[in-house]
């Protein structure tokens, strides 16, 4: 039986060079350089390319490129131009949002306005591609599914860095551009707010995220199991169904006790992928403008525990006769 645990592709045939369904007048801008990867080929499709951007992926690139120099250099700068510390303290290097102080104002570029600028361009690089997959859905008369799974992780962005901040009437409410530094602000901020595990659409993201993933790995995992009876051409077995989606359904039926198809399966994944950022922007976008303690609030509603007191209560200075807040 070891023989059908196929998790890497044992034989791979190779046709000629497939370019693809015709697509109009932009077939035309279609990249010519197209190959073969053996290793791609173990995982999934062997073909490379060809490929198509259109100004539209041009432009994305370009300003993703700009934000990306924009980034990079401010770091070098910060570790005074040495490569050798730049590769060293890379992961704790970081391009932080102005102070604030500015609010919502423009501030010197060394000050907060190179975050800004690259801030901007990141945006647009983003706000661009997801252009480019519209648009290339619509040309091949695709749904455009894709591109609104994208827009949910887009909304999540655009909360943490644009929206929020404008509601908070300050930049300095934004994430930092860095690895370490982005994973300090997440700590920070739900500190400052009160723990963001009582955040209930917090806690939504993660059921949506823990979801997402369990669906799509039982998905992999069942198409490889049916993989011998052709279940990797699932689009023929959607429309025709044949022995391999027959026993992947009862499958499904047996181990998890509820139906599932190659069709609904997808719509399954789909929503909960979508549903992760989508909720989890929701919470942010709560969080400081709506709700400023997140387990105060919870408190409120016997939604967190109530802890019993084992220590003497500590009066806030601020709250003392003669205390200043």
């Amino acid at each position: 039986m070891a023989e059908y645990l196929n998790l890497f592709t044992r034989v791979q045939v190779r046709g000629p060079l497939y370019a693809g369904v015709p697509i109009g007048h932009d077939g035309r801008y279609r990249g010519r350089s197209s190959g073969f990867n053996y290793l791609l080929g173990k995982i999934g499709d062997a073909q490379i390319g060809p490929l198509y951007l259109g100004y539209l992926g041009v432009l994305s690139l370009v300003c993703g490129f700009i934000a990306f120099e924009i980034i990079g250099l401010n770091m070098l700068a910060s570790v005074n131009w040495s490569p050798i510390e730049f590769v060293r303290r890379l992961p704790w290097l970081a391009l932080e949002p102005p102070s604030p102080a500015y609010g919502l104002h423009f501030p010197p570029l060394r000050e907060g306005g190179w975050w800004l600028m690259a801030g901007f361009f990141l945006t647009m690089s983003v706000l661009l591609w997801w252009a480019r997959l519209y648009r290339r859905a619509r040309q091949l008369g695709l749904g455009t599914h894709l591109s609104w799974a994208f827009a949910a992780a887009i909304w999540l962005y655009l909360v943490l860095g644009f929206i929020r901040p404008l509601l908070m009437g300050s930049w300095s409410e934004a994430v930092p551009f860095g690895i370490f530094p982005h994973l300090d602000w997440t700590a920070a901020f739900s500190i400052q707010y009160g723990n963001l595990f009582y955040n209930p659409f917090h806690a939504l993201s993660i059921v949506f995220l823990y979801g997402s993933t369990l669906l799509f790995a039982m998905h992999g995992a069942t198409i490889l199991a049916v993989s011998r009876f052709g279940g990797e051409r699932e689009v023929e077995q959607a429309v025709d169904r044949g022995t391999a989606a027959e026993r992947a359904a009862i499958f499904w039926r047996w181990t998890m006790g509820f139906n599932a198809t190659f069709e609904s399966l997808h719509r399954w994944a789909w929503w909960f992928a979508a549903l992760c950022p989508i909720a989890g922007g929701i919470g942010i976008l709560l969080t400081g403008t709506v709700v400023d303690n997140w387990y105060a609030w919870a408190m409120q509603r016997g939604y967190a525990p109530t802890y019993p007191s084992i220590a003497p209560i500590l009066l806030d200075p601020a709250l003392s006769a003669g205390g200043t807040r």
